[in-house]
């Protein structure tokens, strides 16, 4: 089984474990999911860190006095937050149980993103979490760069951590492995809502005030797959072809963004508008074949 498989499942077992009071050893649960020892260790180190969990001669447990207080909700807040909510039909009560019991669960595997391994900056991204819930600015060395940023938010985006904040009134993405050297301050920041509802609003990391409209045509062999979901950010579908093909929309923050995708997508992928960047990347392929 790959360190990816059955996150879900995984997850809310071994929080009903703790919630049930359960003392819990990394070995056990190495053995029961089969997965290695530094995923159970990232599970409940950084993935869990919301919970008051200590450890003692070996086993790993919840505190006292927060036994009993999660429920079937906190579990579906925690499938939010894990970017999991829309991965099952349902995430009503009956179902979560259903899928907590053993034999159940094991006709589900989940085969998502690689996730990058953070087991070495869990110190690094606790100063990042703490600064953005008490909204203080936050000091740090990014591209050989001192920075200043207010800190919005911390996003996952195919498997790889960013930061979402401010710096110099403008909203930036920094990715979270290449942030050294953090400083928290005592300096606190007022929130700007506007900046909150861009961040959840957009469906990509890169931020811009003006944004690029782009038109491609879809060939019937591969539309079904940007029909059963959004393969590019901002995506709409705006006509279906008679063909079966579509033209589809979508909104980015530069040209690069798109070309990447489209030449992934070669040859049943055309950039229909803007002119140039079908031209762009044209002119690109040929200096490759060249």
């Amino acid at each position: 089984m790959k360190s990816h498989d059955k996150i879900a499942t995984r997850l809310a077992q071994i929080i009903n474990k703790f919630n049930s009071g359960e003392r819990i050893s990394v070995e056990n649960l190495v053995e029961e999911f089969g997965v290695t020892k530094r995923t159970i260790q990232r599970d409940i180190n950084e993935r869990m860190s919301f919970l008051p969990i200590k450890k003692a001669d070996g086993l790993y447990y919840l505190e006292e006095y927060y036994l009993g207080k999660l429920n079937f909700a906190d579990m579906q807040n925690f499938a939010a937050l894990s970017g999991v909510r829309e991965l099952f039909p349902s995430l009503q009560e009956n179902f979560l149980k259903n899928i907590l019991d053993t034999t159940v669960n094991q006709a589900y595997m989940v085969k998502g993103h690689n996730y990058e391994d953070l087991s070495d900056k869990t110190e690094a991204f606790t100063h990042i979490e703490l600064a953005i819930v008490t909204h203080f600015l936050i000091e740090f060395d990014y591209k050989d760069k001192h920075r200043v940023v207010k800190p919005y938010k911390m996003i996952n985006s195919k498997g790889i951590w960013y930061l979402a904040g401010v710096e110099d009134e403008t909203l930036k993405t920094f990715s979270f492995k290449k942030i050294s050297k953090i400083v928290p301050t005592s300096t606190e920041f007022e929130v700007d809502e506007s900046v909150n509802d861009t961040i959840k609003d957009d469906d990509n990391i890169w931020f811009s005030p003006k944004k690029i409209e782009v038109v491609l045509k879809v060939e019937k062999d591969v539309a079904g797959y940007f029909s059963r979901r959004d393969i590019l950010p901002n995506q709409t579908i705006v006509k279906e072809l008679a063909d079966g093909g579509l033209l589809v929309s979508t909104k980015v923050a530069f040209d690069e963004e798109i070309l990447k995708l489209v030449r992934y997508w070669i040859p049943n992928v055309e950039i229909v508008s803007p002119d140039y960047l079908q031209d762009k990347l044209e002119d690109g392929l040929r200096e490759y074949l060249r």
